[in-house]
């Protein structure tokens, strides 16, 4: 006989139900039509903060609901989140030498700026297109 305990809270739904998984889906398809809309405008620098930022809402919505961090312990949500506080660390170390980066060419590439134009015949668009070759005649063959 096993001695399990169980122990629920009064009043406390453990997963959610239809009607949280409904809403949380309309949710995930409306931010999905507010990303596609994102996308068709031009917001400059500005266009990969907003995309993340749709993204995160989303990524949050699944977080929470479909992998049952709203109604799991604690301790798994806290886990989550350092998780996300290492990932944007890690990133900022990646962001901090950008400006510092010097944009070094190769030492054998050629300056391009005094560079000579190519000739009309290896332009494809102004050459001929090729002629196909003849057929090679048939040997004679050989007696023996």
């Amino acid at each position: 006989m096993s001695t399990e305990t169980h122990t629920h809270v009064q009043g406390a739904k453990h997963h959610g139900g239809p009607l949280i998984y409904t809403a949380n889906l309309f949710a995930l398809m409306f931010l999905t039509v507010v990303t596609v809309a994102a996308a068709s405008f031009n917001f400059g620098s500005a266009n990969v903060v907003i995309a993340l930022a749709i993204a995160s809402v989303k990524a949050i919505l699944v977080g929470l609901f479909f992998m049952h961090l709203l109604w799991d312990k604690p301790v798994n949500a806290i886990i989550l989140i350092a998780g996300f506080l290492f990932l944007g660390i890690f990133l900022m170390f990646d962001f901090l030498d950008v400006t510092s980066r010097n944009n070094y060419l190769p030492r054998n590439m050629p300056n391009m700026e005094n560079a000579t134009p190519a000739p009309d015949s290896m332009n494809p668009l102004k050459t001929p297109a090729p002629r196909p070759l003849d057929p090679a005649p048939a040997k004679a063959e050989e007696h023996k």
